[in-house]
């Protein structure tokens, strides 16, 4: 004969184990999700829309035809400018004054008290670099490399400089867009650019850093 007793203390048995097990099911999915989230965040989402910037682009050159916005204006909270790395295969960006988290997601951010194009002294910008930022590959720029300016009157040709031309600094390191970088006792004599990006994918404390220096500058026809 069965002992009807065994059953129920058998299915006892297995019953705990049934919420552990959909628990852990749930802790994986989210864990799933997560990951899956952060992949997107990361790398399928852009840092900046291109739609966007490209509509920024546009906006900016149709001002610029019917004669508005000739100068980029420090306070403007329009785009005041195009930025161009041909090495890095880029369309035109928007540059937007501002080196704040969301000026960053319009375009490219120009550092305020810094030069302005072609002047004397640094203009410095910032970008997202990631996979598909404005300064996507940044790190990859070799001396003689172009980088390319435009505003409403003038185009500008940078170039890569030898030394240091592409460096890696901390967070901290404001000296990079001082008027004459890490002198900043001596007035500038030479128009310069440099660009910075953080590294990583992720948040990071060190920057990647170009510094270029001004070779040609041309009215626009």
């Amino acid at each position: 004969m069965t002992d009807d007793r065994a059953v129920p203390e058998r299915a006892r048995s297995v019953r705990p184990r049934r919420p552990v097990l959909v628990v852990g099911l749930l802790v994986l999915v989210a864990a799933l999700g997560a990951f899956g989230w952060s992949v997107y965040d990361l790398i399928l989402r852009p840092p900046v829309d291109p739609g966007a910037a490209g509509r920024s682009v546009a906006a900016l050159q149709e001002r610029w035809r019917n004669g508005h916005d000739t100068t980029p204006d420090p306070l403007s909270t329009q785009a005041v400018a195009l930025l161009t790395i041909p090495a890095l295969g880029t369309t035109p960006w928007p540059v937007v004054v501002g080196a704040d988290p969301a000026s960053l997601t319009q375009g490219v951010g120009w550092y305020p008290g810094t030069a302005a194009p072609g002047e004397l002294g640094t203009f410095a910008v910032a970008g997202h670099a990631g996979v598909a930022g404005p300064f996507a590959g940044l790190s990859r720029l070799a001396p003689g490399d172009d980088i390319l300016i435009e505003t409403g009157t003038r185009r500008f040709t940078y170039r890569v400089d030898a030394d240091p031309g592409v460096a890696t600094v901390g967070r901290s390191d404001t000296w990079v867009i001082q008027p004459v970088p890490g002198r900043p006792e001596e007035k500038p004599t030479v128009a310069t650019l440099t660009l910075t990006t953080a590294q990583g994918l992720i948040g990071s404390d060190s920057r990647t850093v170009a510094f270029a220096t001004l070779v040609d500058a041309s009215e626009k026809r």
